[in-house]
Order: C-alpha cells, then structure tokens, then sequence
C-alpha cells in the first residue's frame, strides 16, 4: 500500500480493500500530477509545491464511500477526490498567507518560498482547476462544488474574526469548524456515494458523516498546533495569529486566579513575541483545558461513527468507523 493510503491507521481491513485503496489513491495522484501540470514551468513549479504533502484524508474518504455502492471506485470518484483535494491544497495556499506561516507539510510555505501575490494567484488557479474538474462528471457536481466553495469561504472569513461577545464562544467555534473544515470533507464523502452509485439516503448519511468527521479532524489538529514540535508545521501558529481554538476557549473560560498569567497571554498580540508564545505553549500544554479539548474532540468523533448507524454492515462501513477513530486519535 503507498505511504498516502497508510496515513490514517484502518484495522480490520482487508488485504483486497487495502489494495483497491491504494491503487485509488495512486491514481488520483497521477490525475492530479496531470492536471496542475502547466506549459510555464515557473506555474507549474508553484501548483507542485505542497503536493507532496498531506494525508490525502478527503480522496481516501472518497473511495471508501465509493465502496458503498455498487459501481465502486471509478473514474469519476477518482476525478471528485482529485478535485476536492485541489480544492483543500488551493485553501491551505491562501491560509498560509493569512496566518503569516512559513511552514506547511515540513517544508517552506508557498507564499515563503515564493512571495503573498504567487501563493494567492496560484491558489485562484488551483481553485479553478478544481472546478473544472467537476464540471466533467455533471451539473449536480459543479453545483457541490460551488456550494461547497461558499461555505468554505464563509467559515475562513468568520474564523478570522472574533466571535460576537453575545454568541456562546464554543459554539460559535463549532460553527465555524463546519464551514471551514467540515464541508468539504463532507462532499468528498457525498461525492464518493453518489458517483460510488449509492442512492440519495446514503449519499445524506456520508455527508453527514464526513461533515462531523471534518470537525473532528480540525478539532484535532487544534490540538496538535499547540501539543506536537512534529506536525508539519510551526507549533503555535493558532496561538500567534490570536486564533481562539477549542483548548484555548477553554482556558479563558478558567476563573481559576492560578491560570491568570495564561489568560493575560492568550488575550495579548504573540505576533511578535517569542518568549510569550513560548510560555503561552508551555502554560496550556499542561492545562486541563486540553484534556477538555481533547475529550470534545473525542465526542464529535463518536458522533460521526454515529451517524453510520443506519448503514448495513460491510468491510467499508468498519472500514469508515476505523477512520474516525484514526482521525481523532492524533490528539492523544
């Protein structure tokens, strides 16, 4: 099995399925290779530049949902979860540029190794690509694809402003969370389903799913941003650009005076001040308000196996009860 189809662990799996995964994987990076290929090479170095990176967690999901139906992995689930994993790569290129980080996947960020213009240029173009994609296998498709590009949006716009004092702060968050994350996990499940050839109450059952698991994916990479020196990225990047996450609500929900410190500094501007990100880190590192987050992360998990309830049981539906355990197991 190639290393993107081991990424998320999936016990109980079998030797046939793992192979039909990892060929679908293989193949949507090829479809992928192809289509950010470009006759300049200075753009096509750019649309390459993080693809060696991530999980592949949206097309994997994609194939699984695939395997509930009876047409299975085909070229049109390959080309979805080639699509939506575009789509991601062309968000993580315009985030990257928003939170000022200079790392991503291990390796210098796009807008670090090139310039803000190139990274937001080449993530427009990566956006289109993406769309273009989608418009082979049909209308209903493009419209996903758009819908899906709205609340994304949405939820980026909203998670880069505060929350309104009035609104329940974790709640709000959550909400975000949905938009920024949770969708468009959620249309690589759908999108798996309905080219897979499942009907429409499959189809709603993964895109519930792979909404909820989204969440827990982002929760636990909240998690991770402040717990690993090994994520692939700047430890601290939420911390510094002042984004209140789940563990970070937590502690200033804290009327504890021995959290104060802690409070002052998740309340002040870390942009520029090392040693105080530095003390911030150590400080909720070893606050309850991570096992809190943790075990909400847990919980929001729980919920998306939930979901699969009404599903029969076959090696695909454990297969997808696996992957939320997987997801939110990174936390720990």
């Amino acid at each position: 099995m190639s290393p993107d189809a081991t990424a998320f662990a999936l016990p109980g799996v079998s030797l046939e399925l793992s192979e039909r995964l990892a060929d679908g994987l293989d193949r949507v990076n090829a479809f992928i290779a192809d289509r950010v290929d470009h006759d300049d090479p200075f753009i096509a170095g750019a649309n390459r530049h993080l693809l060696a990176g991530g999980k592949r967690l949206r097309p994997l999901l994609a194939l699984l949902a695939a395997e509930l139906g009876p047409r299975g992995i085909n070229d049109d689930v390959v080309a979805a979860g080639a699509g939506v994993e575009l789509t991601h790569l062309a968000s993580l290129y315009h985030d990257d540029v928003m939170d000022e980080a200079d790392v991503r996947h291990g390796q210098p960020t796009v807008h670090a190794a090139y310039d803000n213009s190139t990274a937001i240029l080449v993530g427009d173009l990566l956006f289109g690509t993406a769309s273009e994609i989608m418009a082979d296998p049909g209308p209903e498709a493009v419209r996903i694809q758009a819908q899906t590009f709205v609340r994304l949006c949405a939820g980026q716009i909203r998670d880069d402003r505060p929350a309104p004092a009035d609104a329940d702060q974790v709640d709000y968050y959550l909400g975000v969370l949905a938009d920024k994350t949770g969708v468009l996990i959620a249309t690589a499940a759908r999108y798996g389903a309905m080219f897979g050839g499942s009907g429409p109450d499959v189809v709603e059952v993964m895109r519930e799913y792979g909404e909820r698991l989204g969440m827990a994916f982002q929760l636990a990479d909240d998690l991770l941003d402040i717990a690993s020196d090994a994520s692939g990225k700047t430890p601290g990047t939420d911390l510094r650009e002042g984004k209140r996450t789940l563990p970070v609500l937590y502690a200033l929900a804290s009327t504890d005076p021995a959290d104060a410190r802690l409070r002052e500094l998740l309340r002040s501007d870390l942009r520029h001040d090392e040693a105080g990100l530095d003390e911030a880190i150590r400080l909720l590192r070893a606050h309850p308000a991570m096992e809190q987050a943790a075990e909400r992360t847990y919980a929001v998990g729980r919920g998306a196996q939930d979901v699969l309830a009404p599903l029969p049981d076959s090696e695909a539906k454990t297969a997808l009860l696996a992957l939320a355990t997987s997801v939110v197991a990174r936390a720990r």
